[in-house]
């Protein structure tokens, strides 16, 4: 309804005009707004800095022109990556009229990778890797070797410093570039050496003969990683804790229209599916065209495989997606010339004709293997329909779930204490260990958007459980009908019904169990609630410190320590070390954990799915050698223990 104001004496645009609009250039436009570039301004953004050029260098071994790469992590936190391969020109640029090297450096959209000319393949963001790592850093040094010359140019903040200037002699070629991230868009310049590992790592495995080389100078760590098995190692590299079901890899490899599809698959006993795809060595952990592609035409071959060698009754039904799924480790690689990403971070692919590339080649491929290694296919098939035997109880107990979701009968959980707001984009969900800490919960929440769901015990480990058992289990079943979003294939993020699920456990070893098997069925089955940050933990405090007048909450042991030094002149101080949850009030809960003003909320992320898997299936999967070894190796790394 527009309802009569009275007649103003201002003008009608309120002295919006043209002045009012500002035109941001490349350097400005991504210093203004760098989370549109590179995904965020923590640590994941500044290992993103680091990707983008190690992925120009790629796109030299790609081309058949680079075999070395070398990754330095400076003490003062800059990073060196340099590689052998032709080195990026020198010579003036007929548009800019400045050296195609600075033009690269300072252009956003700027490269040799629109034509198809120099770069058959590329990854990076397409012209805008190098200029925005430019323009995001405190200073940056490009040196080129070429033609016999060593050229070097500097910048700071992406402004250059001076011309391209030719500074030595070079007996080969290559590209050197050293930066350091602007503590003005970041708030610390430091890396993690194990998570940039594991990257490049899958990196080597993806460019088999590529040698590439990591240093932390400061710590006097080092790893180098080359791969002549490419991704066959990589999936035997994943599965290296499982026992399999076949020894080796399938391999399926081929070129379709200048495109390269490349797959390895292995199954094992285990359950959870763990299926990695890349475009142009971009980890796409979204999926996209060529992950729809394989499933597709994975199913298709083993059905027909199973149907032709009479392991199928022919009154029996297909196996479906999931029956040939579960317990499988894969790897899918395209390679293509005009990559279409979904969003700038590239965690999705879209062309719509690598669908049936990749199927073409998954058909044929798998196909051809089954049939000469009818041993391998036998085991396979034994798996899936040992799978499908559960499907139809599970398939219950998914039925279950859907007549008992809001969608069909508007009936939730009896335990879930909701809120009142309707708009899921303004509701919390928090998961809380215990019904005695679930009732504080209740009564000291909001109640217009945060929403209470307790969990009595442990939930079921989901990374030993076939999918029956899973949805046969009470509080998984209240998790997934609150969500609303059902899960695996089915999952659907428009349906979810709170803005952020929170974990709240106790702060000692139950507690931390409770957590990780939180993790883990999240992470195996709603793994999208993690890519898309909707998953967090929340920080209940260790300690209550309590003078005559004051009261004081830590949240770890250096707080409290800290706290105890400041209180000295204090005459009575006391401290309670809390265990449980359910040891403090309603009011104690709500301003220590509950209060969006107050507390402290740790979003769960994913930035290396592959080592997430691995981890997980160390931890919570049925091999005990590998969790010993894990604990071994970590134990002297554990904070807050409290047994």
């Amino acid at each position: 309804m527009i309802q009569d104001t009275p007649a103003s004496t201002e003008p009608p645009n309120n002295g919006y005009t043209a002045e009012d609009i500002q035109v941001l250039g490349g350097r400005e436009a991504v210093r203004r707004r760098p989370g549109m570039y590179i995904g965020s301004t923590d640590q994941r953004g500044r290992h993103h800095l680091v990707y983008e050029i190690v992925y120009n260098s790629v796109d030299e071994a790609m081309a058949g022109c680079c075999t070395k790469i070398a990754v330095s992590l400076q003490p003062d936190g800059a990073v060196r990556v340099e590689d052998n391969g032709r080195g990026i020109p020198v010579d003036i640029h007929p548009a800019t009229n400045v050296s195609a090297l600075e033009t690269v450096m300072t252009t956003l959209h700027a490269g040799a990778k629109f034509g198809g000319k120099i770069y058959q393949v590329s990854g990076g963001l397409h012209g805008v890797g190098a200029s925005v790592v430019n323009a995001l850093s405190s200073w940056l040094c490009v040196n080129v070797r070429r033609d016999g010359k060593l050229y070097e140019q500097k910048y700071r903040q992406g402004i250059p410093q001076g011309e391209v200037t030719a500074v030595g002699e070079a007996s080969d070629t290559g590209t050197t570039i050293t930066f350091l991230a602007d503590t003005e868009i970041f708030d610390k310049v430091s890396y993690d050496f194990d998570t940039l590992s594991e990257r490049l790592r899958e990196v080597a495995y993806l460019n088999k003969g590529l040698e590439i080389y990591l240093r932390d100078e400061s710590k006097d760590h080092e790893k180098t990683f080359y791969f002549e098995a490419g991704i066959n190692g990589f999936v035997r590299h994943l599965n290296r804790n499982r026992e399999v079901r076949h020894r080796y890899p399938i391999n399926v490899s081929k070129t379709l229209d200048s495109t390269i599809v490349e797959v390895a698959l292995q199954y094992n006993e285990g359950f959870a599916e763990s299926v990695f795809s890349f475009a142009n060595c971009v980890n796409t952990a979204d999926g996209g065209t060529h992950l729809t592609g394989f499933r597709s035409a994975l199913t298709r071959v083993l059905n027909d495989y199973a149907r032709k060698n009479k392991l199928l009754k022919e009154d029996a039904p297909n196996l479906t997606g999931d029956d040939t799924r579960e317990g499988l480790t894969a790897v899918i690689s395209v390679k293509l010339a005009e990559p279409q990403f979904e969003g700038q971070t590239k965690a999705k692919l879209g062309n719509a004709d690598v669908k049936s590339l990749v199927e073409s080649a998954v058909n044929e491929g798998l196909s051809l293997y089954l049939e000469e290694h009818p041993q391998d296919a036998q085991r396979i098939i034994d798996k899936c329909l040992t799978i499908a035997k559960a499907r139809e109880a599970a398939r219950k107990a998914r039925d279950l779930i859907i007549r008992k979701s809001s969608l069909d009968t508007g009936t939730l959980p009896g335990k879930l204490a909701d809120c009142s707001e309707k708009d899921p984009s303004l509701c919390e969900l928090y998961l809380v260990e215990g019904d005695s800490a679930g009732g504080s919960a209740k009564q000291g929440r909001n109640r217009r958007f945060q929403a209470i769901l307790p969990l009595r015990g442990k939930i079921l480990n989901v990374e030993k459980a076939p999918s029956d058992k899973m949805l046969a289990h009470e509080e998984i079943r209240a998790i997934i009908t609150a969500l609303g979003t059902g899960i695996d294939d089915e999952f659907d993020p428009a349906k979810l019904r709170y803005q952020r699920i929170i974990l709240m456990t106790d702060a000692d070893v139950d507690g931390a169990h409770i957590r990780t098997l939180l993790l883990t069925f999240f992470f195996r089955h709603m793994v999208d609630l993690i890519n898309h940050e909707h998953l967090f933990i929340a920080q209940p405090p260790l300690y209550r410190i309590k003078t005559s007048k004051l009261e004081h909450w830590a949240y770890s042991e250096q707080e409290k320590e800290e706290i105890a030094a400041n209180l000295k002149q204090a005459r009575k101080v006391e401290f309670q070390r809390y265990k449980g949850l359910g040891e403090m009030s309603a009011e104690q809960l709500w301003e220590t954990t509950m209060n969006p003003t107050t507390r402290t909320l740790l979003a769960v992320t994913l930035e290396d799915a592959a080592k997430a898997d691995h981890i997980f299936h160390v931890l919570m999967g049925g091999e005990v050698p590998p969790r010993k070894a894990f604990i071994l190796a970590h134990a002297k790394s554990v904070k807050n223990l409290d047994i």
